[in-house]
């Protein structure tokens, strides 16, 4: 049964999440090209049925020899060798090399029968543009060992050997080595699809005039952008009015777009009409909670239509914290990523910070100086921390981490630091 929206349940940061992600399964797989598979989780390990690189060749442009021949090769002593071919690459070998001969040979052609080296030109006469080199033959000048600049079959990958696990998020190097392998496609875990629902009478489209009462609707394009950073495909609904109809239609025109997850923002604290709070639980079973975080107290989970539904705080500032605390996770794990642990430094705090119980995720900038990395609260005009002030979010690139159970940090003291982003200056 959906919880009383009069009975609101106060609860730790940890077990609002824990509960959250309890209630979420990570998606199936399908199989993409690989050119759409950057960013991607791959969902099921990668198996190369191939050796990388496929036969034996050479890592210089030189002479490939027989190491042998040419053991006592020195600039005083040079070897003079026969040239019995010409070896491109992707060419095949015509003709092994034998006692007293070499091939001509450029980077990644097949090293040819007979030989096991190769010297590269820069020890050798034509390397060394020697006009008394006669035709047909190589002057080497520096003996070099069996394998030497030779790269052996399977020396990159071998066959069998599994090369990437289920569940790595796939970067443009793997994408190469998929290619290398033979793989035009792979299988991965779908994108999480992600219905946006901002709420309230008093929002704005973003390209309509602000009348008195009135403000733009910026949260539903911070969580666009937070659901696309995040690996989802966001699902704009635009703005439901403080009716019963039209929270239900939105809602119902979310589910019918085949979303994984829901988001709203605004009418879930215990302040707010109870409007959104009784079509949530109308329509779904959901739980409403204040929990122990700053900014964003205000918090709802359920499922409706069998989808999660998240309730954010409406204020900017608390619905892109409480975005990145408890939806990333979420759409994280739904995408199938198994770690969502933000980056996190250590930083030495400029001031003072006082704590009112909550966990605080305290807008802050990070720098990096000589002893180490630095953290601030205050800049750019921003001396408090509103839930209303999105620049300090635009300011900062990172939130400061205040435990539950410190009501007071003094300046100089250590603290972590949840990096939001990692400008040049700070990595």
């Amino acid at each position: 049964m959906a919880q009383s929206t009069h009975n609101i349940r106060r609860i730790s940061v940890g077990e609002a999440l824990d509960y959250i992600l309890r209630h979420i399964t990570p998606l199936d797989s399908h199989l993409v090209p690989i050119t759409e598979a950057l960013g991607r989780v791959l969902a099921e390990d990668v198996v190369s049925a191939v050796d990388i690189p496929p036969f034996v060749n050479s890592a210089m442009d030189g002479y490939a020899v027989r190491a042998e021949d040419v053991a006592d090769a020195s600039p005083e002593s040079p070897v003079v060798l026969s040239v019995v071919a010409d070896v491109p690459a992707g060419a095949v070998p015509d003709r092994p090399v034998e006692p007293g001969a070499a091939a001509r040979i450029m980077t990644g052609a097949p090293i040819p029968p007979g030989s096991d080296a190769v010297v590269p030109f820069e020890q050798t006469s034509e390397g060394q543009d020697e006009a008394t080199q006669a035709a047909g033959q190589v002057k080497i000048y520096k003996a070099v060992r069996a394998g030497d600049n030779v790269r052996e079959a399977g020396e990159d990958v071998r066959r069998g050997q599994t090369v990437l696990f289920a569940g790595h998020l796939l970067r443009p190097q793997d994408i190469g080595i998929l290619a290398a392998m033979g793989y035009p496609e792979v299988r991965v875990v779908r994108r999480p699809r992600v219905a946006i629902l901002a709420t309230g009478d008093e929002l704005v489209s973003i390209d309509e005039p602000v009348t008195p009462g009135k403000i733009r609707n910026s949260n539903e394009y911070t969580s666009i952008a937070l659901v696309k950073r995040y690996g989802g495909v966001p699902v704009p609904l635009g703005i439901a009015r403080d009716t019963v109809e039209d929270l239900t239609a939105k809602i119902r025109e979310g589910l019918a777009q085949n979303v994984h997850f829901f988001l709203t923002s605004a009418g879930v604290s215990v302040g707010d009409f109870d409007m959104v709070k009784n079509v949530l639980a109308a329509e779904g079973e959901m739980h409403f909670w204040q929990v122990a975080i700053k900014p964003g107290k205000p918090l709802a989970f359920g499922m409706v239509g069998g989808v999660p539904l998240l309730g954010l705080p409406g204020n900017p500032v608390a619905a892109m914290v409480a975005f990145e605390v408890f939806a990333r996770p979420a759409i994280l794990k739904l995408g199938g990523r198994t770690n969502w642990e933000k980056p996190l430094v250590r930083a030495t705090l400029d001031e003072d910070v006082h704590n009112s119980g909550r966990r605080h995720y305290m807008r802050a900038q990070v720098r990096r100086e000589a002893d180490g990395y630095h953290v601030t609260t205050r800049g750019s005009g921003v001396q408090v921390q509103g839930s209303g002030i999105l620049s300090s979010l635009v300011w900062a690139n990172g939130l400061v981490i205040v435990p539950e159970n410190v009501t007071f940090i003094q300046a100089g003291s250590p603290v972590d630091v949840w990096m939001l982003d990692w400008p040049e200056s700070v990595f």
